[in-house]
């Protein structure tokens, strides 16, 4: 646990720096990171990380060899040599600490109908204590947490006794790629903190997540004479129930899992979005559907997709049309490992000491059914991997925001586990 004078120095540090803090938060909420247009904002990180003297390395995902390696995601949609990496380093000349990873994501979700936000979504307006708009809470309030906890550090005249890398990446929304492209890229540390919206919970145990796309055929017929045709959005309505049964079994077996057999139906099921038909007054020809479907830690990915496509093959049973043309099941975006961090590793146990340290009580755990990049860094490589960070209200929703004070106690919580995990030093 950091000591009264380190603490309190790091607290006045947070203090002092925290309405550029805000400031800064909201200049990059206001970059619209969507997938495919992070750029603008990593460039934008980029320059202000070199101007505070770290060696920025920035790169695209074309860059690494995803294509070779088995846990990469197909990214449909996205163009590799758009989506831009940041890596922020401050390396230590002769390191007498540990090393650190600090790493959150900065593409958002779509933000939906802008009239339905109470406030515009990409406004970055304060108010009653929060930092409205999307991926305000998700993750950028985070990202700023990581990034001024070490400025605090630096505040206080001191400099990290390990190698420390800062990294922001893309793809967290969709693949998971951005994350694995940094490991990839050559980056090892002996722990990593993720400062995902935890309401300072630890995360123990995150769900895995697949994307999967149902493409169904139909008849075209006038609807006068609907009966002779076939309807291919019907079809899929069909297809969704049976999927709808098989999460329904999956959340009974679950029942047994160590870690998520007291999580009510863990295993979650979205069929996200809907197209098909060309008029209204002809069956529908054609519908597709992109769904997305949890698993649970020690179910792998290619077993969660063959569940899938047993379920839609006993939907298909009974139905004339569909058993004659088969609906066709593709997957693309996530498929991802659900991921559990045992408890008792060292890095826990400085985190939980810095958590005690600013909230004076002990750090709480949850279990997550989203999925993280913790998987890559944890069950991948080998490296204790933290998922912690400040709370936020409205995610993936309209009125998405951010809380402020917890974004200040979080800032002062990563700096003193910096401090703690790798120790510091005066600066020369």
């Amino acid at each position: 646990m950091p000591d009264a004078a380190t603490l309190n120095a790091l607290r006045a540090a947070v203090e002092a720096g925290f309405e550029e803090e805000l400031r800064f938060l909201a200049d990059i909420v206001r970059f619209q990171s969507l997938r495919g247009k992070e750029a603008p904002l990593q460039d934008h990180l980029a320059r202000w990380l070199a101007g505070r003297g770290y060696a920025v390395d920035r790169f695209s995902l074309a860059e690494v060899a995803l294509d070779s390696h088995p846990k990469a995601a197909p990214m449909e949609g996205a163009d590799p040599a758009q989506s831009i990496q940041v890596v922020a380093s401050r390396r230590c000349g002769e390191p007498s600490g540990r090393s650190l990873i600090l790493q959150g994501h900065i593409d958002v979700v779509p933000e939906g109908p802008a009239a339905m936000w109470t406030l515009a979504p990409w406004s970055a307006t304060v108010k009653d204590g929060f930092l409205y708009g999307r991926g305000a809470a998700d993750m950028k309030a985070g990202v700023a947490a990581m990034i001024f906890a070490m400025e605090a550090i630096r505040a206080c005249n001191w400099c990290p006794a390990g190698d420390v890398h800062l990294m922001t990446v893309t793809e967290e929304e969709s693949t998971g790629n951005g994350a694995l492209a940094t490991l990839l890229r050559g980056y090892r540390a002996d722990a990593v903190l993720i400062p995902e919206p935890t309401g300072h919970t630890l995360t123990r145990a995150h769900t895995g997540t697949v994307w999967f796309r149902l493409r169904v055929q139909g008849i075209p017929v006038h609807v006068a004479v609907a009966q002779s045709g076939s309807n291919a959005i019907m079809s899929a309505y069909r297809l969704i129930a049976g999927l709808e049964r098989h999460v329904a079994t999956l959340n009974q077996e679950a029942r047994s899992h160590r870690w998520y057999g007291e999580v009510a139906d863990p295993i979650k099921f979205n069929p996200g979005i809907i197209r098909g038909g060309d008029w209204a007054s002809s069956t529908p020809a054609w519908c597709e559907v992109d769904c997305r479907i949890g698993l649970l830690p020690g179910t792998t990915p290619a077993e969660a997709m063959e569940g899938v496509r047993r379920a839609v093959a006993e939907a298909v049973r009974g139905d004339r049309f569909l058993e004659a043309n088969p609906p066709e099941v593709t997957f693309h975006g996530f498929q991802a490992d659900g991921f559990v961090l045992e408890p008792g590793s060292e890095a826990e146990a400085v985190l939980a000491d810095a958590h005690r340290a600013v909230h004076g009580e002990e750090m709480a755990a949850r279990l997550s059914t989203a999925v993280n990049d913790t998987r890559y860094y944890g069950a991948d490589f080998g490296m204790p991997a933290l998922c912690y960070g400040p709370s936020g209200e409205g995610i993936h929703g309209f009125d998405e925001r951010a809380d402020i004070e917890s974004l200040r106690a979080t800032t002062l919580a990563i700096a003193c586990f910096v401090a703690d995990w790798c120790g510091v030093r005066p600066l020369s």
